[in-house]
């Protein structure tokens, strides 16, 4: 293999694993709630709101990370980013009360944006549009895959050493990746993008408002990670109050459904959706439209049954909504110009998490509160139909993709 063969794929790595680590420190809270619970007192509604504040200072910093990549290079400042959330996790370990951990939150949210804002940009750069799905399966796997086991190292260790313990997973190794990131080469901005996007509604700021390609894979996502993140934060407990489980079986059993269908199911939709993109443009759109369509009967399943069949649904429900994790990520990047690639995902994640994992934590929790947990879960399931029918719409505007480009 040569070395500008090695290069891309060498990058794709350890791009994949530091954002791996970003969301196993996220998710290991959730695998141990119950025992932060024990010794912080708070409310069901507290304890969403806690996610809730973390994403709001997310979707806040955000914005200023394609200036500051201007100024500094992107390369710097995912670095940056990526060093303020390790060391930032960390400072779990003089974490005292409620309040510590909230602010201990707020900082892990700000270093996150860089990483979560500028990462794709610099993949994307690496490989033509015709490969991004499944570039972007592998990418973004890290989602459901860093998530799992978040639930995984949150369930075993928490009970064993305490609920700090698991937070220390990902603190070193990502200083470590970070340090590795700076002897990696940043590519050229845009380099296989071809000349369809250099039009205003899809290379300017002006014209993000006037591009529907963005706008509907934009508005889909923020319904998926209504339904997705709500699932994500309360699944365990769902499974611990609802079903008896312990705190360790209900982070064994969600988190193995989590890791298997990350690995599985966000690599195949990747490939699917790059061959069907050869037989039409839409294709990123279709599949995750689809995709998020089948996901409704099975989460509906896993909600009301028990045993054995609700085990099951909660299986094949989480691979329906992960199998567009490629395909939807790669139609946001490619809906528009490498000028505004930056500022695009700032706007993208603003609103998704602003209309998605922002609300449905706390409300999910208020619901559980006021009704039931089985009651709460009805919120993400009408999520999911929504998210649905805006991808189905948004297939018209799908834009032309240049197929055929060689990789470097």
């Amino acid at each position: 293999m040569t070395e500008t063969k090695l290069y891309p794929r060498t990058a794709l790595a350890l791009l994949t694993a530091l954002n791996l680590l970003n969301y196993i420190d996220r998710s290991v809270l959730f695998g141990v709630q119950d025992l932060v619970k024990a010794e912080f007192p708070r409310s069901d509604a507290a304890f969403g709101l806690l996610t809730a504040v973390f994403f709001i200072f997310y979707m806040c910093a955000a914005p200023f990370m394609g200036p500051l990549s201007v100024r500094f290079s992107r390369k710097t400042v995912i670095i940056a980013g990526a060093l303020v959330w390790s060391v930032a996790t960390l400072m779990t370990a003089i974490t005292k009360n409620f309040d510590e951990l909230l602010i201990r939150h707020t900082l892990v949210g700000i270093g996150e944006a860089s990483f979560v804002i500028l990462s794709p940009t610099f993949v994307a750069d690496m490989f033509p549009e015709d490969k991004r799905g499944r570039v972007m399966g592998v990418f973004y796997l890290a989602i459901p895959v860093g998530t799992a086991l978040g639930y995984l190292l949150g369930g075993y260790m928490g009970p064993l050493y305490g609920w700090r313990a698991p937070f220390y997973v990902s603190a070193i190794p990502g200083v470590l990746l970070a340090f590795l990131l700076w002897f990696v080469p940043e590519p050229p901005l845009g380099q296989f993008d071809g000349a369809e996007h250099r039009v205003p509604e899809r290379d300017t700021l002006k014209g993000l408002v006037h591009n529907p390609a963005f706008l509907t894979a934009t508005f889909g996502m923020a319904m998926m990670t209504f339904a997705l993140g709500g699932l994500q934060v309360w699944m365990p407990t769902f499974l611990h109050r609802v079903h008896g489980y312990s705190l360790g079986k209900a982070g064994l059993v969600f988190g193995m459904s989590t890791l298997i269908n990350g690995l599985v199911a966000s690599l195949l939709g990747g490939w699917i959706s790059d061959r069907l993109l050869r037989r039409t443009r839409s294709a990123h759109y279709l599949l995750s439209a689809v995709s998020l369509a089948l996901g409704i009967p099975a989460m509906c399943f896993a909600l009301f049954a028990s045993g054995r069949p609700m085990v099951a649904g909660i299986f094949v429900a989480e691979f329906f909504l992960l199998l567009n994790t490629g395909p939807l990520n790669a139609a946001i990047i490619n809906s528009v110009g490498p000028h505004v690639r930056a500022a695009a995902l700032a706007a993208n994640i603003f609103i998704f998490h602003l209309l998605g994992d922002v609300p449905s934590a706390p409300l999910i929790g208020y619901m559980s509160d006021k009704y039931s947990m089985q009651t709460a879960f009805i919120a993400p399931v009408a999520a999911i139909a929504l998210s649905s029918a805006i991808l189905f719409y948004g297939m018209k505007y799908a834009p032309p993709v240049s197929i055929g480009a060689s990789s470097p």
